[in-house]
């Protein structure tokens, strides 16, 4: 049995109510919530933030897994989602601390690494995007998931995967360049 099988077993003890295997996996997956996280947001609290509030959506939503696709895959969905709540709520604390000051159009290079301003730039563009498309854009390009497994997740067919990933990047590309 691999560790995936586990995962899955213990995912599927949990969703019928075992709180001993919820427990195992929540502690389980912790560190690759945690990484998932991070590859969002560049700021390593924020990504913790991120990673409680994903954790606690698997505590809360496990008996919502049906087992249709591998816990990863469901959890990668739940994640993604989560961070980019996190960085929405973030900004809205941000926006309301400075009394609306918007944010500056780029991060300043003297405090921010290449890496964390390129990563703020793909989450201002994907919050500008219709959140179906900015989901699958995520699931794919950010968290390496496959077409097939992005339309067992959403329950879609992978032609529409495809189209959404497409569009997704037509917008941000056009919303990071400026163009259009």
């Amino acid at each position: 049995m691999t560790l995936a099988d586990g995962i899955d077993d213990l995912a599927a003890a949990a969703a019928r109510g075992d709180p001993a295997a919820l427990d195992t996996l929540l502690a389980a997956v912790r560190p690759e919530v945690l990484r998932l996280c991070g590859r969002l947001l560049p700021n390593r609290e924020d990504a913790e933030e991120a990673c409680q509030d994903a954790l606690l959506a698997v505590a809360h939503g496990i008996h919502r897994f049906e087992g249709r696709s591998s816990f990863h895959t469901w959890l990668y969905r739940l994640t993604a989602n989560r961070a980019r709540s996190t960085y929405r709520a973030l900004r809205r604390r941000w926006l309301m601390e400075t009394a609306g000051a918007p944010l500056p159009d780029r991060p300043d290079p003297r405090r921010t690494s290449v890496v964390a301003g390129t990563r703020l730039d793909l989450l201002e563009a994907l919050d500008a995007v219709r959140p179906d498309l900015a989901e699958a854009l995520t699931l794919r390009d950010v968290l390496d998931l496959d077409y097939r497994e992005i339309a067992e997740l959403l329950d879609i067919p992978v032609g529409t995967v495809k189209s959404r990933i497409h569009e997704a990047r037509r917008q941000v590309r056009q919303r990071l360049t400026g163009a259009g």
